[in-house]
């Protein structure tokens, strides 16, 4: 537990947790240019986050979007017993803002009576990161989170309470799920779930100092010989790009295009920081 001096970002976001369990062998967060300084798993909780959020609401003339996620998940398992990701989405519904949550953990849906009073009288933005189609392959490369198949699950409760959805497709390992039927499984997914947007930087993955080691261990444990294949194609590389990008992002913006789900990046992000105009006057809860 430890006391924050403050919560939310420039650009308003926060993360009331630091740190995972969820296991993802690919984890940009693991990176040593974040500066943690305590082991990964060994979650730091901001314990005042809910406090330090109603105090930067309450004085807030104009209402926006608040962001939350970004960095570390906000349904990790130890927000079922301290509920800080709950107590802040009840301030956000006291005071009128609008919440966009990106996780990977139908744990989400015990929240769902907030977040569909927020979308009522604000906007919500369930967000939900898919990489990989199959669910065993998904236990190995995420090995501690709910299955594609529960966040599919997930979306499609979220859409018949009519919370808009937006899915992270990202990333996607070479010669582990670069592959057409898992992003042909992926896409259908998404169709299926009428979501609103999809974000997507690329076929491939990032690696820097930090998750790098990381990933090479678990390739070593779960795909041997698989990491002498990535140092041999991409080196020291911090863009590892598929050898089959262009076909793969040739079918992901044929079907986004197809379906009228959005997919460039600038549109995908603007409707996610895009607070409704005012239909009511706010009223000034202390």
């Amino acid at each position: 537990m430890v006391k924050a001096k403050g919560i939310l970002s420039a650009r308003n976001g926060m993360n009331v947790y630091r740190g995972c369990l969820h296991g993802c062998i690919y984890c940009d967060a693991r990176s040593k240019c974040y500066g943690m300084t305590h082991a990964f798993e060994d979650i730091e909780v901001k314990s005042n986050a809910p406090e330090l959020l109603e105090q930067a609401l309450r004085h807030r003339r104009n209402r926006c979007m608040i962001g939350t996620g970004a960095m570390c998940d906000p349904y990790i398992p130890l927000e079922d017993e301290l509920q800080i990701t709950r107590r802040c989405l009840q301030i956000i519904d006291r005071y009128g803002f609008g919440v966009t949550v990106l996780t990977k953990s139908a744990r989400i849906l015990r929240d769902l009576d907030l977040l569909r009073h927020i979308h009522e009288q604000a906007k919500c933005v369930v967000q939900m990161t898919l990489t990989t189609y199959d669910d065993a392959l998904c236990h190995i490369v995420e090995p501690h989170v709910s299955t594609t198949s529960e966040r599919f699950e997930t979306l499609h409760i979220m859409r018949d309470n009519g919370i808009p959805t937006v899915v992270w497709l990202c990333p996607i390992l070479p010669f582990i799920n670069d592959t057409e039927e898992n992003l042909r499984g992926l896409l259908r997914y998404c169709v299926e779930a009428g979501v609103k947007g999809i974000v997507c930087f690329g076929m491939g993955l990032t690696l820097r100092e930090g998750d790098r080691e990381y990933f090479y261990e678990q390739l070593d444990r779960h795909f041997p010989g698989l990491k002498e294949q990535y140092i041999a194609t991409y080196g020291n590389a911090y863009e590892l790009p598929s050898p089959n990008q262009e076909r793969l992002m040739n079918l992901f913006r044929d079907t986004c295009r197809r379906n009228s789900i959005m997919y460039r990046q600038n549109e995908v992000f603007d409707y996610l920081h895009a607070f409704p105009d005012d239909e009511f006057e706010q009223t000034t809860l202390f």
